[in-house]
């Protein structure tokens, strides 16, 4: 009986390999090409009329991954719509991190899920965090996800506040935090930088941490030499903007402000006063000191002494206020000069009591005309963004 087997088992194996040695090699390399681009021309079909992909975006995609039948892709995008995922939201996860398509929902993805819902993350916040990050659904939990997050959340000493530090910073999870944070804190508390002051920069601000410990080093010693004293946040203010630019940014950011007459002094005086005055983009510098230095009048050194001014909205404050006061208050005499603070500075209670409130009989027709102001500041940023002076 075990003869007979064999020779049949044999016999079966023989005729199969007779009968591969029967087709020339071409035929076989196109039986097998023919058969991976029928597989390859699925995966690119379902990735367009489902996923909504271009043809080029799915051509590349395919490259890495395919699947023979829709049964996984299908539970997986069903997978999203249950957990929260609108339809644009589940398209962008898949254009970013396409082998998602081949996960088994229930196995890898859920997982995930739960674990960030069990350390309190809301359904909203869950989704927003896996749309913007959807790197962490190839991410492994056991090796990657838990440790990251157990330590981070050691150092805030809160889950909460490491769900906090994820929301502004999702890929924070993928890192090797050990390798790159610890040792970066560990420079930060030698030189005598505050173990309140480190948790509050990690919880808002944790890219600045992520530097490699050589070049975070470096920065550190820099913002110190500008003078900024670790024990004061201004100094992790100054530290953050120094470790999110390049040289060649902070030194194109120095020569437009030099554009403008401001010396080296006045510029480095400048972000110590207010460091965000360095992070913000030439096109906002130029329409800022165009607007108020040729428009309103306003010396340029004297916006060197507020650089603050150059954090305000354009839109909802510098333009209607500026031009409001310019428009209005001066052309009729209510007011015959103010200064950079009082009007760009104050919040919107104190600005409406000191400019309008305070004309009694004249108020309500002061709001309204302010209003204006306000209701046309779009359109006057567009003009000013297309003029001449932002493109040089």
């Amino acid at each position: 009986m075990f003869y007979f087997l064999r020779k049949t088992v044999l016999h079966g194996r023989m005729h199969s390999i007779t009968t591969l040695r029967n087709y020339p090699p071409l035929m076989l390399s196109l039986r097998c090409i023919s058969a991976s681009s029928d597989q390859k021309s699925f995966t690119v079909s379902y990735l367009i009329e489902t996923c909504g992909f271009s043809e080029e975006s799915a051509l590349t995609a395919a490259k890495h991954v395919y699947f023979r039948t829709p049964e996984n892709p299908d539970s997986v995008i069903s997978f999203f719509k249950n957990q929260g995922f609108s339809k644009t939201q589940i398209t962008r996860v898949i254009k970013k991190r396409p082998s998602v398509l081949v996960c088994k929902a229930e196995k890898t993805l859920l997982p995930k899920i739960e674990f960030f819902r069990f350390k309190g993350v809301s359904s909203s916040d869950l989704v927003r965090i896996f749309t913007a990050y959807s790197t962490i659904f190839v991410t492994s939990l056991e090796k990657q996800i838990i440790p990251a997050f157990n330590f981070i959340s050691n150092l805030l000493q809160s889950d909460e506040d490491t769900v906090y530090a994820l929301k502004r910073l999702p890929r924070l999870i993928s890192y090797d935090v050990e390798s790159y944070v610890l040792p970066n804190i560990n420079v930060l508390r030698n030189i005598g930088v505050p173990q309140s002051n480190i948790i509050l920069m990690f919880r808002m601000q944790p890219q600045t941490l992520l530097r490699s410990p050589v070049k975070f080093m470096e920065i550190v010693e820099t913002v110190k030499k500008m003078g900024f004293n670790p024990m004061n946040k201004s100094y992790l203010a100054a530290l953050f903007v120094c470790t999110s630019m390049s040289k060649s940014t902070w030194e194109m950011k120095f020569d437009t402000y030099k554009m403008w007459g401001w010396s080296e002094e006045e510029i480095f005086k400048a972000f110590r006063l207010q460091p965000y005055c360095m992070s913000t983009s030439k096109e906002k510098i130029m329409i800022m000191m165009h607007f108020l230095v040729n428009r309103m009048g306003f010396k340029s050194s004297a916006i060197a002494k507020h650089p603050r001014v150059l954090m305000s909205s354009l839109e909802k404050k510098i333009l209607p206020r500026g031009l409001f006061a310019q428009d209005l208050l001066l052309s009729k005499g209510f007011v015959k000069n103010f200064n950079l603070s009082s009007l760009f500075l104050s919040s919107e209670k104190v600005f409406l009591n000191k400019f309008i409130n305070c004309y009694g009989a004249e108020a309500p027709k002061l709001l309204e005309l302010y209003q204006e102001k306000l209701d046309l500041s779009s359109k006057w940023k567009s003009d000013m963004q297309a003029s001449t002076y932002v493109k040089s």
